[in-house]
């Protein structure tokens, strides 16, 4: 591929507690994928990430997830379609109001956490949360895990999908991510990471871990902002893509208004 999207989780402090290096991530990447107050963030961090991603042109997606705050959003949850697809609602619009007030837009949605890992296997999920965000903006993206139904679903209630690709964690040979609660589920050497993200955007593909070499088709490659290093971890993936040729640009316009 001649360019590939860089996109991290940000907006994710709360109050006096800060999570990662907003500013320094923003600096970086081309899409933030900025907490919408249900996971994390509460409106003025918020705000103050939207703002920052104004000024540096990057593309502002809406990190909707299950409300959960105790536990990061990714504690799966059984919640009916109704409550669901309200709750999607309400953080899409959240984030797109306090993004207007700052001269930008929300161009795409990219869910978190639990409710990712549950629409992308889980049909009436994936279709909850695609309605919800058809509803309120047919014209949004929807960013999730390549080939599953989470993208699937959106297709079919019109939204155009974008396939992305984590660049911290491992991989298991059918294409899924090892979950968290195993060890090895994330990566933390730099030069590892952006050595294996190169192999995916030259060749398409990434090592699992038990050496299979995984298909993956991605238009975005994230960065988690709360890993340790992250920063590092995400100047050296976007240092060795632009020393190989491999442009660093949003899948997604950042569509700022003077």
């Amino acid at each position: 591929m001649s360019s590939v999207d860089l996109n991290s989780d940000l907006g994710e402090g709360f109050g006096r507690w800060n999570l990662g290096d907003d500013a320094a991530m923003l600096a970086l990447v081309s899409s933030a994928n900025v907490a919408c107050g249900f996971h994390a963030g509460d409106p003025a961090t918020i705000r103050r990430t939207v703002r920052l991603a104004v000024g540096r042109g990057v593309a502002i997606g809406a990190h909707v997830g299950y409300r959960d705050l105790a536990g990061f959003g990714r504690r799966r949850m059984d919640v009916p379609s109704e409550e669901l697809q309200a709750d999607v609602a309400y953080q899409v619009g959240a984030l797109a109001g306090l993004a207007a007030a700052e001269g930008g837009r929300v161009t795409y949605v990219k869910p978190h956490g639990a409710l990712y890992n549950t629409a992308a296997v889980d049909e009436r999920v994936a279709r909850d949360v695609a309605e919800a965000v058809a509803a309120v903006d047919p014209s949004l993206v929807m960013l999730g895990l390549p080939g599953s139904p989470a993208l699937a679903a959106a297709s079919s209630a019109g939204l155009a999908t974008a396939a992305e690709a984590f660049a911290d964690r491992a991989y298991r040979a059918d294409g899924t991510l090892v979950p968290r609660s195993e060890p090895g589920a994330v990566l933390h050497d730099p030069d590892d990471v952006a050595r294996r993200m190169l192999r995916l955007a030259t060749e398409g593909v990434v090592e699992a871990v038990d050496g299979t070499l995984v298909p993956v088709r991605a238009d975005s490659i994230c960065v988690h902002g709360d890993s340790p290093g992250a920063v590092a971890m995400a100047g050296r993936v976007r240092a060795v893509l632009l020393d190989a040729g491999v442009r660093v640009q949003a899948f997604a316009p950042a569509d700022v208004r003077a």
